[in-house]
């Protein structure tokens, strides 16, 4: 098809029977070394687009690219399938990217397109050539210069991208009704549309798989620390005979109705939560449970794979510490996690999803390195290996508190605790519902504890509040406040910026241990003080409202944000404790100015008068 389509588009070159670009006429041409063949690269790919609200279709395109790397342009040539199936090059839409030597180490590029009537901007896979200019140029500048290398594969590497964007779509048509009745209090977009993504990965992951072992009937799974639910509740739907099963019930599983297998219950590591007759089981962001999934799989059969996608940090008694500080923390942890995988005896593959989190890199096995009649011994080299784990977690804690004690003294200890590991290997506890694997191991709690600083006790928030706005206001002592003061004028104390650690220098013993037992600390409780802080870069700011620019932001979020249900329904504090008062006018401030502005809050009213 390549061949084909490239003979006839170099016929058009040749004929110049149609209306071209100047820069197609010189492809391969200039600067060209003395050769009778052009030097040029051509390939064919296919471009899947993303969904769209005002366009409906979503189906493959395909452009011809052609790369001249001694000039330094590459060529976008879009395709078009004619009534007889055969493609050909179209007459808009061509663009070409240039990059050019400036002088010395200066290096320019650019994008030329077709004249403004040859391009017709579709809003999927053409934009404005506006954007062009103004949004592209400035992204490929930024990546041509970056020396960094990414830790991790590229997007979906394991799994067909025409099948994934495929599915994707059909499934986001179906279950985008639940963003709309999403009962949680966490983001219902991201939550759903990034479960899913999952679940298309998965769906894709098993077709394949049954088409690899030559198998019709679909894989059954179990997702340990389900959550929500969704991912189960898509899987099911599907026709994947399932369940879920986490700590904590939520709201939103009586919602999915019969049909979703879905289970409120602590699963601890021992030989009463072995899953035998279940091909996959599941850990997405499955926290403390993410390292001990690989193993649980092992030893609920052989034929038994896995599925992680390792979020929050934890080892296999507890939070997950560092050891090497030449990687990052999640590159470590994902290296920690596939290496229980190889211990195990599993063949770990990587791939990266394709969805809206920092965390998106999961991990899979699905094939053994060993054959069955060999799982007593690789079962024990899993048993060392956890119990290695814990060993050296203890000697590591061990080591700092006595690092000044002599090596020979360290040397002991090292022996005598690696009996201990021995030892517990070969004494493991016994309970009523079988062998525990490990004892200290701990599940999350029932009742989950809220420690985003939201349940302090309003009279310690404000004096942390008032104790770092006085800091970065540089008033020792308070001035006067008139009243009269234009705030008009540019005359505002917007104070300075200080540094989280150089804030928490200024902050008393008791309030900092209070601080440390929340998640965040510091910083999310000035965070969640928003109306006065901007937390940027690691640097605390006095919130300037004048400043204050409205950005692109989904609906929701635009009614989180001062909707008119909640305008003036609390006190501005800059009015009440800024030496300036508020910068704002009361009447384009959306906090009152005073208790006579105050007004009761339109949420509470229908909490208290539901329809």
């Amino acid at each position: 098809m390549l061949e084909a389509l490239w003979s006839d588009f170099s016929s058009m070159i040749a004929q110049e029977d149609w209306e071209m670009p100047a820069f197609i006429k010189e492809l391969g041409k200039e600067n060209q070394p003395e050769t009778d063949a052009l030097s040029l690269d051509v390939v064919l790919r296919t471009l899947f687009p993303k969904s769209h609200l005002h366009h409906c279709s979503t189906a493959p395109r395909k452009e011809m690219v052609i790369k001249d790397t001694f000039n330094g342009t590459v060529t976008f040539l879009p395709l078009e399938e004619n009534d007889e199936g055969k493609y050909q090059v179209k007459k808009c839409n061509i663009y070409q990217i240039r990059l050019t030597h400036a002088k010395d180490d200066e290096w320019s590029v650019s994008v030329l397109t077709s004249s403004p009537e040859n391009w017709v901007a579709d809003g999927i896979v053409y934009p404005k050539t506006t954007w062009l200019g103004s949004e592209l140029l400035s992204k490929l500048a930024k990546w041509s210069t970056e020396k960094k290398q990414s830790e991790f594969k590229s997007t979906l590497s394991l799994i067909s991208v025409a099948k994934y964007s495929r599915v994707y779509q059909e499934l986001k048509e179906k279950y985008k009704e639940m963003v709309k009745v999403w009962p949680e209090v966490t983001d219902p977009e991201k939550f759903v549309y990034e479960d899913v993504a999952i679940a298309t990965y998965l769906l894709i992951l098993w077709e394949e798989e049954r088409a690899e072992k030559g198998l019709s009937k679909k894989q059954s799974f179990v997702d340990l620390g389900c959550g929500n639910g969704l991912l189960v509740h898509i899987l099911s739907n599907e026709g994947y005979p399932g369940r879920g099963i986490d700590v904590r019930r939520r709201k939103i599983w009586d919602m999915y109705g019969p049909q979703t297998h879905l289970e409120e219950c602590a699963i601890r590591p021992d030989d009463s939560y072995l899953f035998s007759n279940v091909d996959w089981l599941i850990g997405n962001h499955s926290d403390e449970l993410t390292p001990w999934i690989p193993v649980i799989a092992a030893r609920s059969s052989y034929s038994c794979c896995y599925f992680v996608l390792p979020c929050c940090f934890f080892d296999f008694h507890g939070k997950y510490n560092r050891r090497q500080s030449q990687k990052t923390q999640y590159r470590e942890y994902l290296d920690f996690v596939t290496q229980v995988g190889l211990e195990c005896g599993f063949t770990v593959e990587e791939d990266c999803l394709r969805i809206p989190s920092t965390k998106r890199v999961c991990l899979i096995g699905k094939s053994r390195t060993y054959p069955p009649m060999q799982e007593d011994r690789i079962n024990k080299q899993r048993t060392q290996y956890i119990n290695n784990r814990q060993s050296c977690t203890e000697v590591t804690s061990d080591k700092t508190v006595r690092s000044n004690q002599c090596n020979n003294h360290h040397v002991v200890n090292c022996v005598i605790d690696q009996a201990a590991v021995l030892e517990r290997a070969a004494n493991e506890t016994k309970t009523d519902g079988g062998r525990v694997w490990l004892s200290g191991f701990q599940p999350r709690e029932k009742v989950e504890q809220v420690r985003n600083c939201a349940a302090l006790p309003r009279d310690f928030v404000d004096v942390v509040v008032l104790t770092v706005a006085s800091l970065l206001l540089n008033a020792t002592q308070e001035k006067p406040w008139d009243h009269t003061l234009d705030v008009r004028l540019n005359t505002w104390n917007k104070g300075e910026s200080l540094s989280l650690r150089e804030v928490a220098e200024h902050l008393d013993k008791e309030t900092l241990k209070r601080l440390k037992n929340e998640y965040g600390g510091l910083q999310t409780l000035l965070r969640n003080n928003h109306q006065v802080f901007e937390v940027l870069n690691g640097r605390v700011h006095i919130r300037d409202w004048r400043e204050e620019k409205p950005t692109k932001r989904t609906k929701s979020e635009v009614k989180r944000r001062f909707s008119a249900e909640a305008f003036k329904t609390r006190l501005c504090w800059f009015f009440i404790h800024h030496p300036d008062g508020c910068s704002l006018t009361s009447e384009s401030c959306p906090y009152a100015h005073g208790t006579e502005e105050l007004r009761q809050s339109q949420i509470m009213k229908k909490k208290k008068h539901p329809q």
